[in-house]
């Protein structure tokens, strides 16, 4: 179990137990009430926000101990433009990558999530309206969202994705409970580039990028700007990763191979 969510327990539990001392013997001191709520609410909200600690969720953030190669892993696509690009520079690579697409934008370009599929890279979820609210949403709602990718991904390429990437990366325990019964599997990263902001410098990226670069990393990356306003800085940067790649020995793999080694070492 990660550590994070042991924390999560004891803090609840410990919660808990403030409130039964309160009740049956009398009302603790107002600062002990303050700092205890502050404490418990920094834990939570650092769950939510921080997907490696994998305090709610059970997630993939790197590979498994003996992996080899590194997962790139491209969210908020497929863009008209933009994608067929990243697809062509990972040819000429020979890399095999992740795309976690949005359910909205492909049903708008389904030809473009076959040909990510055609090209031998791995796909997933990323949500169907990739509401930055995702994480605010009631049960049903995230169900919703989730299973309106599922089946749009699985209607264009006959296939139903098993890999999920939540929207901004924010998990709690509704959207836990949704994977499970969804039976899907959760992919973090380890290395994150921040190349989706319009601000972000393609240098500064690839500099982020290949200082992460060994066996087993997970490459946080964009194909698409989440709005469509902007041109991702990855698309500037990606030549130079590749080339970091092949500079350093490491095969570029589909994410999909450490999902499946990091089970097998989890029912060793």
């Amino acid at each position: 179990m990660p550590p994070a969510r042991i924390l999560f327990y004891m803090a609840t539990f410990g919660a808990l137990a403030l409130v039964a001392r309160s009740l049956l013997i009398g009302p603790v001191p107002t600062w002990i009430t303050l700092a205890a709520l502050a404490a418990y609410t920094a834990t939570v909200l650092s769950g939510v926000l921080l997907l490696r600690l994998r305090m709610f969720v059970d997630a993939v953030c790197r590979g498994p101990d003996d992996a080899r190669g590194v997962a790139l892993t491209f969210d908020d696509g497929p863009n008209p433009t933009h994608t067929p690009k990243v697809l062509d520079l990972l040819d000429q690579a020979k890399v095999k990558a992740t795309f976690f697409v949005i359910g909205k934008k492909a049903e708008a370009h389904p030809e473009i999530v076959r040909d990510i599929v055609a090209r031998g890279h791995a796909l997933g979820s990323h949500g169907y309206a990739h509401p930055r609210t995702f994480a605010m949403l009631p049960t049903s709602a995230v169900r919703a969202d989730i299973e309106r990718s599922l089946v749009v991904l699985e209607k264009i390429t006959g296939r139903r994705p098993t890999l999920f990437r939540p929207p901004i990366g924010h998990t709690n325990p509704r959207i836990a409970k949704v994977v499970d019964a969804l039976d899907l599997t959760v992919v973090g990263w380890s290395v994150r580039a921040i190349d989706g902001l319009a601000s972000a410098d393609a240098e500064k990226v690839t500099a982020r990028v290949t200082r992460g670069l060994e066996d087993g990393a997970i490459v946080l990356l964009h194909d698409a700007a989440e709005r469509e306003d902007h041109v991702p800085a990855s698309l500037a940067a990606l030549p130079k990763i590749l080339e970091g790649l092949r500079a350093r020995n490491l095969a570029g793999v589909a994410v999909t191979d450490f999902v499946e080694g990091s089970r097998e070492e989890g029912a060793a």
